[in-house]
């Protein structure tokens, strides 16, 4: 596959991925049990993508260029899963206010909306950093991992956050 081909299907891909997600949202499969069993798993599956870059780093940095795949490609995967648990938890559940109050409730807004809002810009990003490391184009795939990683760092760990934060209110 060539590069042109594989950027026209990472934009691709790009779009639908927020697009489908926003629609899926607001349909809810009826009569279905509530899939609550769900966000402690997708919150526990960004921390470990979160270790899991770190790791990946770290190994890139110390010459491991096949254990930095593999983490790379775990990372990736694992980020795939979240968003199957996520959709499939929203289709069958209603969504939990956030009940804090006091100087904690903006600070809860503000790492959402920055959380949601990232998480839209990293998925072109992840999809071109992974598909330049692929392609054994590694000049561009070290110079924009460098703008991935910590969008992505920031996305894992934020949800985490999220999650901690919004767990009390869970019904």
């Amino acid at each position: 596959m060539n590069e042109n081909r594989v950027n026209r299907l990472i934009n691709v891909v790009s779009i639908i991925i927020p697009v489908v997600v926003a629609a899926l949202f607001g349909i809810k499969i009826p009569d279905v049990e509530p899939l609550t069993f769900l966000p402690p798993i997708y919150a526990s599956i960004n921390a470990a993508t979160a270790v899991l870059l770190l790791f990946a780093v770290w190994a890139i940095k110390n010459k491991h260029p096949s254990l930095h795949q593999k983490l790379m490609t775990s990372c990736v995967i694992l980020s795939g899963l979240f968003l199957l648990m996520y959709v499939a938890y929203h289709m069958t559940s209603e969504s939990t206010s956030y009940g804090g109050e006091g100087i904690l409730r903006p600070l809860y807004f503000f790492i959402l909306v920055s959380h949601i809002l990232l998480s839209i810009a990293v998925v072109p990003l992840v999809l071109k950093t992974y598909a330049r490391g692929y392609l054994k184009q590694f000049d561009k795939h070290k110079k924009l991992a460098k703008i991935t990683f910590p969008i992505w760092l920031y996305v894992a760990i934020s949800g985490v956050v999220v999650y901690l934060m919004i767990s009390p209110y869970y019904v």
